[in-house]
């Protein structure tokens, strides 16, 4: 198998827990960051840990499903030649 081969990934290997794990530990960085900022600007760490706990979920949501939507499409995806 050549190095290009070797680093393309097939469809079909891959599971939709991987895009789950995916999904919750970008979450993770993320959230922390908006808790981070929201203490900065606001000077209160409730107000961070408020606004953090809540986007948490909204955008894991959505980022499930932006990936799942990049998954079908084959924009940017470079087939073996057979």
């Amino acid at each position: 198998m050549s190095k290009v081969a070797s680093k393309i990934m097939s469809k079909v290997a891959i599971n939709k827990r991987r895009h789950i794990a995916k999904t919750i530990t970008w979450r993770v960085i993320g959230t922390l960051d908006t808790m981070l900022l929201g203490w900065l600007i606001s000077g209160d760490p409730l107000i961070g840990i408020q606004i953090g706990g809540l986007e948490l979920f909204t955008k894991m949501i959505l980022y499930y499903f932006h990936e799942r939507a990049w998954y079908q499409s084959n924009w940017g995806v470079i087939k073996p030649k057979n």
